[in-house]
């Protein structure tokens, strides 16, 4: 029978993502048929499926450390924000609906089925499953119907692993006041703990850790020392976008800026950028100014196209693009920021809220009507401009259409274009993510802005990442005890 165990946290952005991907490429070394799962997801920044739908990016990177390609049964519930206290919701890859924060708790027993029903398939084709959980597993005020953590882990009998971040401060508080909050049956479940993202002499929480194991009656498991790679694979959270800036080379000769609006998604299409070291990519923030001396602004993908043009106005930097555009500067939206590049933004069924029909920035002579069916596919072809190839994907709602799209950005393997360039060639829009992950076209705009084509292989440098990664858990976890829970959660029925 299958293997599994669950990896829950004491609360958001405690690495367990990053966790759970260590182990599956870990065991996946090891020879196991190795899948992640995750219950419950809720986030901007998606991947497209194998099988074609979407799921949060975070369990992609994790197919890809068990070297098998991404399902929707991976992540069958994945909640993307439209606004402060509602989200789009995805069953297994598809839209399912839309729900406000409230409304949402009391869908939850209609997704239970969903969910299990993924989590059986995946078990019928692994070895192991590592499931990993969701925020907090001491939110007992959501506890009602829950089926992202504890919830989850008592329908199906998995044993539990908890984390806790030191480097946030208060762990110890953490992980005993979970115990304490938690009821007996659910208490029950966790069987370990893992201290996370450590920081200098290991030796100095080796009483912290014993308390732990003290107070809980659960096994210490690791006490993880930070991982300082761990901002070269691709982010989930928004939240990650300001730390994972700060580590961004700043000496590099070709400067480029990025505002960073609320809806922001599907921002890892700017990773490969980051970590080249001829680029300083400038993640701009609650209306700072567009630096005089950058190439080129990006405009990245939004869940929430109408409502992130207007934040991007209240920030005043459509005047500072529009100017940056004078001057003769080159600006690039992908997705949402595409859409936003052009004369107008319809939305006359309320996709993203209220039906409304509002001005763009009018770089681009189009114009966009929001409307489905959803794009979600995997794209091939090449660049018209200068005939190199690109692999990439699309997940967007909407159609664009106008005079500029008779300039194309490019053309798929079959036979479709996409995309539009301004005559001066100086402003750009695709609908295309993934332009950055391919080297070849990396190269391309490198080059075209003055600096060396890059000689980084990203694919290549992301694989490197999680196999470091998984040698920096076999130091510091004991992988036999997690192997041994993980073969206890075999006694649930199949």
């Amino acid at each position: 029978m299958t293997a599994a165990l669950m990896i829950q946290g004491t609360g958001s952005s405690v690495g367990k993502s990053t966790l759970v991907a260590g182990l599956c490429r870990l065991l996946t070394r090891q020879g196991f048929r190795v899948r992640p799962f995750k219950p419950q997801n809720m986030s901007n920044n998606a991947a497209v499926t194998a099988d074609g739908g979407e799921i949060g990016r975070a369990q992609a990177l994790q197919a890809l450390a068990c070297r098998v390609p991404p399902s929707v049964h991976m992540n069958p519930i994945l909640l993307k924000p439209q606004s402060e206290t509602g989200s789009q919701i995805i069953v297994q890859g598809r839209v399912w609906g839309q729900a406000r924060a409230r409304d949402y708790q009391a869908l939850k027993p209609q997704l239970l089925p969903y969910v299990l029903d993924s989590f059986a398939k995946l078990r019928a084709e692994a070895d192991i499953v590592l499931v990993e959980g969701a925020g907090s597993a001491s939110e007992v005020n959501l506890r009602a119907h829950d089926i992202a953590n504890m919830g989850f882990a008592r329908a199906t009998g998995l044993p539990v692993i908890l984390v806790g971040d030191i480097d946030r401060g208060g762990v110890i508080g953490s992980l005993v006041g979970t115990h304490s909050v938690l009821d007996e049956d659910d208490r029950a479940l966790i069987r370990g703990f893992i201290v996370n993202r450590m920081r200098g002499d290991l030796s100095l929480f080796d009483d912290g850790m014993r308390f732990i194991a003290d107070r809980t009656g659960w096994a210490p498991l690791g006490l993880v020392p930070h991982f300082t790679a761990a901002h070269r694979l691709p982010a989930e959270d928004a939240a990650d976008l300001g730390s994972r800036a700060s580590l961004t080379p700043t000496g590099g000769k070709l400067r480029i800026a990025v505002p960073v609006l609320p809806g922001i998604a599907n921002f890892d299409d700017l990773d490969p950028l980051a970590a080249e070291p001829e680029v300083t990519l400038l993640m701009l923030r609650d209306g700072a100014p567009l630096p005089p001396d950058i190439a080129l602004v990006i405009l990245p993908g939004s869940k929430t196209t109408i409502r992130d043009l207007a934040a991007l106005r209240a920030y005043g930097w459509d005047s500072d693009i529009l100017a940056h555009a004078r001057r003769g500067g080159h600006v690039l939206g992908l997705c949402g920021g595409y859409q936003m590049l052009g004369r107008t933004i319809a939305d006359p069924d309320g996709i993203e809220g209220p039906p409304a029909l509002v001005p763009g920035l009018g770089l681009l002579d189009v114009e966009t009507v929001l409307q489905g069916p959803k794009q979600l596919r995997s794209i091939a072809g090449h660049t018209v401009a200068d005939g190199l190839p690109l692999s990439g994907y699309e997940m967007h709602m909407g159609v664009t259409t106008g005079p500029a799209t008779a300039h194309p950005v490019l053309t798929f393997t079959d036979g479709r274009s996409d995309g539009a360039i301004s005559d001066d060639a100086r402003v750009i829009g695709s609908y295309v993510h993934g332009f950055f992950a391919d080297d070849r076209q990396r190269s391309a705009w490198l080059t075209r802005f003055g600096a060396p084509p890059s000689d980084r292989a990203h694919a290549s440098s992301v694989e490197a990442v999680l196999d470091a990664l998984a040698d920096h858990l076999a130091q510091h976890c004991d992988i036999p005890k997690i192997q041994n829970l993980a073969a206890s959660g075999t006694l649930l029925p199949s």
